[in-house]
């Protein structure tokens, strides 16, 4: 923020500048200042209390001036130091031609120098950023006492001996859910169409048909999600579509059979992700979902393990973040609960590292009080890579990135 002047600075600054001269801030001298001009006027702004840095920029007019202007900013500097008890950050854009290389040291203190001026200002901006990061609370991880990390395990342990490094089939998916206590929408795996219909008078129509299948991994660009299915009949035929469609693209022995779940209406649809980078680890992602979600690329990303405060931000700093709050009307969805599923997918991840990639899609952001519902789900497992002798990567990274409390 570029602060305004006090009256006291602007009237010590009227005295020596010319009539012409921009007293507010950013203050103008004035192409032709003279050398005392220029040493005034930085003086003067490193004792003004209502800044905290100063740019100085100096564009050539005529070259005979450059060497009068640098003196004066070097005088000027040297005056405000004997009052600048807080020791203002300088920073000085030097643009003049023939004189680009001009270094500025002032009683042993080298001012960092620049062609353009908008790279003072971002420094800046960073190193406030940075200040403010170091000084916010500490974060508090997730405590793990409601989630059943053995079963997980067994779950990942026996998908590996039988088949491999691959995707987990959806009722080893929902397991997985289900142990670390994750909002699961409601439905069952039919492998028929006459249980796809016996399901959904079970839960009620209308429902949503999906196939299940951890080998194809987009199921509407093959037809595999029907919604707003009414009655038996509609049940029945999009079993058998869906049947058709793999049969007719040569992946029938990929159908494992069909998803059967209510429909779910209002709310925002949101992602969660995960994906193991190899110098980092486990990277969480939150931003807006369902099918144009890498279309839309609001997505936020963060290194596990996530705190509640990293939680926090990933959900309120996407540009979206305002459909999650109530807009035109429609209620604020239950960012609490959204919250809490980016944590508990930071723990799952961070303590089994055989999952090397999450996609929860969509994730239903219901109005507050409701929660939330994991519609879509799907993981990836492989056995990790060994790094040494005897030894696997560690579940978490060497370092923390930001303040972390563990319970």
């Amino acid at each position: 923020m570029v602060p305004e002047l006090s009256k006291e600075t602007q009237s010590t600054l009227a005295v020596f500048l010319p009539p012409t001269a921009a007293l507010n801030n950013p203050v103008d001298v004035i192409g032709f200042a003279s050398e005392d001009q220029h040493a005034e006027a930085v003086a003067t702004m490193l004792k003004a209390n209502e800044i905290d840095a100063l740019i100085i920029v100096h564009v050539s007019v005529r070259a005979k001036d450059n060497d009068p202007v640098a003196a004066g900013i070097l005088r000027g500097i040297s005056v405000g130091r004997q009052t600048d008890t807080n020791k203002k950050p300088v920073y000085l854009c030097w643009m003049a031609e023939g004189d680009l290389d001009r270094a500025f040291t002032v009683d042993g203190e080298v001012i960092p120098t620049y062609r353009h001026p908008e790279i003072p200002a971002r420094i800046i901006s960073r190193a406030m950023a940075y200040e403010g990061w170091r000084h916010q609370p500490i974060g508090q991880a997730l405590h793990d006492s409601d989630i059943d990390l053995l079963m997980v395990k067994s779950i990942c342990a026996k998908a590996i001996s039988e088949r491999g490094s691959g995707w987990l089939t959806t009722e080893e998916t929902h397991a997985i859910l289900g142990a670390v206590n994750l909002p699961l929408a409601q439905g069952t795996v039919a492998g028929s169409a006459e249980e796809a219909v016996k399901l959904a008078q079970k839960i009620g129509f209308p429902v949503a048909v999906k196939l299940a299948s951890h080998q194809v991994a987009h199921k509407t660009e093959m037809g595999g999600v029907r919604l707003n299915l009414a009655d038996d009949q509609a049940v029945r035929e999009a079993f058998n579509a869906i049947r058709a469609r793999l049969a007719q693209a040569g992946k029938l022995e990929a159908m494992e059979g069909v998803l059967v779940q209510p429909m779910l209406s209002g709310g925002v649809e949101v992602m969660v992700g995960m994906t193991r980078d190899p110098l980092f680890g486990p990277l969480i992602s939150f931003g807006l979902g369902g099918i144009h979600v890498e279309i839309l690329g609001d997505v936020q990303f963060r290194v596990a393990p996530l705190t509640d405060r990293d939680a926090t931000e990933m959900v309120r700093t996407i540009k979206g973040y305002r459909l999650l709050t109530g807009y035109r009307g429609q209620p604020a969805v239950d960012s609490k609960t959204i919250e809490d599923v980016l944590l508990r997918i930071s723990h799952l991840v961070e303590a089994i590292p055989e999952i090397n990639e999450i996609d929860l899609n969509p994730v239903f952001a219901l109005p507050e009080g409701q929660g939330c519902k994991i519609v879509d789900a799907r993981i990836h497992i492989e056995l990790p890579q060994r790094t040494g002798e005897g030894s696997f990567p560690p579940a978490n990274p060497t370092c923390a990135l930001r303040p972390i409390k563990l319970p």
